[in-house]
Formats: structure tokens, sequence, C-alpha cells
């Protein structure tokens, strides 16, 4: 079982393996990074708060986020608000976070049941592969395992038939029946950082300036109806996948995103030296993360 200390030491273990690989999978983080570091936004990028990281999931028997929340939720996270994204068939949840230096947790699935039959048919034909929720047989107290399993296929690889008829249907769907449980993105909060980067309009101005594209779906920031909570992120990278039977396509990958908290209301006269994360609107926005899961879509990856 462990103590909450050894708890967060693992949850440190599993945290950083994510980042790592995401890194090396996804170019515009280290272009991103590296560029905040040299224009002198940040003196390192152990600097930069990371306001959440997200994870998809499919909606299907030993799987879905009634598995996937385990692993976080044995950390100390916890679960909160449920949102449910009609149009694309998703349910997401967002987890809180054990210390207010972890990124929350971003979780949604897709509602497979709610597809067309061939959809559904193909699906399950890979998640089918999975008999038994495979979170029950890890050690969630040994973190390079708890790494290892979210990076590990749980399903055969998909032909490249078969990503391209769920594609034509759900993009959400034929993102994960390829990426699994890959980081789908990591997320910038800005309102920390420094006068003239510190809210998503400016990080934006900076992020093209270095070549950045940017998501344009819904307008490139994208507003809570409260105006507390503002977004960006960048085009999901294209990388050259590899199918069963060697077969190559070029497909979306993992993205960045960029957050900006305002100040509560009734905080809004406390001294900028004494704001906290508690102190800044919490939560997601439905009508945003909509937009945002268009990171990996064709509509934008497809723009020149």
């Amino acid at each position: 079982m462990g103590t909450s200390a050894d708890k967060l030491a693992t949850l440190d273990i599993v945290l950083n393996g994510l980042m790592r690989r995401y890194k090396e999978r996804v170019p515009d983080v280290r272009t991103i990074l590296d560029a905040m570091v040299s224009d002198g936004i940040v003196k390192s990028t152990a600097d930069i708060e990371n306001d959440h990281i997200a994870f998809r999931t499919m909606g299907v028997p030993q799987l879905g986020v009634k598995s996937f929340e385990k692993i976080f939720l044995h950390y100390g996270y916890e679960k909160r608000d449920h949102y449910f994204f009609e149009g694309k068939k998703l349910d997401a949840w967002w987890y809180s976070p054990p210390r207010e230096t972890d990124p929350r947790i971003f979780v949604s699935e897709l509602r497979v049941g709610d597809l067309s039959e061939e959809s559904q048919r193909i699906i399950r034909s890979y998640t089918g592969e999975v008999a038994t929720d495979p979170v029950d047989s890890l050690d969630l107290d040994n973190g390079e395992a708890v790494d290892a399993f979210l990076h590990q296929p749980l399903w055969r690889t998909p032909t490249v038939a078969d990503y391209q008829s769920l594609l034509k249907e759900s993009e959400y769907a034929a993102w994960v029946i390829y990426n699994r449980y890959y980081l789908n993105h990591f997320t910038i909060s800005v309102h920390n950082l420094p006068e003239g980067y510190n809210t998503v309009a400016a990080f934006n101005d900076f992020l093209e300036k270095h070549g950045i594209k940017l998501n344009t779906s819904g307008g490139k920031i994208k507003v809570s109806p409260d105006g507390g909570l503002l977004q960006s992120s960048t085009v999901a990278e294209m990388l050259d996948a590899e199918f069963a039977n060697g077969e190559k396509l070029r497909i979306s990958g993992s993205y960045v995103e960029f957050a900006e908290r305002k100040v509560l209301p009734w905080f809004t006269n406390l001294p900028a030296g004494e704001i906290q994360r508690k102190h800044r609107r919490d939560g997601f926005e439905a009508g945003n993360a909509d937009k945002i899961f268009e990171s990996t879509y064709t509509t934008q990856t497809g723009r020149n």
C-alpha cells in the first residue's frame, strides 16, 4: 500500500515518464520550451506550471474511465465534474491533484455504443482482446510498471483500413485505436508567466512568432462563458505511423495546450504574490474542450 509520501514519489515517476515520452513524440513541445527559455520568459523549463494533462479512452467493458481512473485515484487524485459532448459522443471527467504542483487530469471516453454498428464492430474487434481490466493486475506502487503500462499496446496494431473507416465517423475513435493511452496533451499555465506573456492572447503571439500553428476551431482563443478560463492549443503533430502488415500512414499524434485561469472575482483584491491555484477559476468548460479536441482532427491538421 505504501504511505502517502511513497504514493507521491510513485506519482512523480509516472508523471515524469509520461512527459519524457511525450516530449520525444511531439517536437512542438521542445520547440516551445526551448523558445521560452531562450526568450527569457522562464529561467528553466522546471519553472513552467503544467495546468493539466489529458487522456482518451474507449468506453467498453474492462476499459474506459472506470478502469483508467483507478491509477490516479490511487495516488490521491479526486474525481470532480462530468462533461458530456453530444456531437463527439464523449463523456469526460476531471480529477483534482493531491498537490498544488501536480497537473489536473482530464480523462475522456468514447461512447462506443452511440456509434454506427460498423464502427462498433471494428472497435470491439480490437478491444475484445482485453478480457479483464488490465489495471487490476498492475502494481500501482511500482511507478516504472505504471509508466510502461501507459505506453504499451492494449490490443493488436490496427489496419489502415480500420483506422480510415473509423476516421470517417469519429476522429476521436481513430486516434484512440492507434495511439491508445499516449498522453494526448499537456498544458502550460500562462497566467503565472511574466507580464507580456501571461495571457493566452499574448502567449499565442509568442507561439506564432516561433512558427507554431494554432488550432482555429472556435477561434484561436476559446473562452468559457464566465470569462474565467481561456485556452488555446497547437495543431497536433503528424506522425509517420506503422500499421498492421507494415502499412504506413501519416496520422495525427499529440499537441500542446495553453490555459489562462483568471483570479476569481472574490479574490481580485489579493496581492499578486499571494495568489495560489485555489484563488483562480478551476475545472474545465465543455464548450472550450469541445473545440480543443479538434486539435487532432483533419480539419485542423490539414490546414496549410
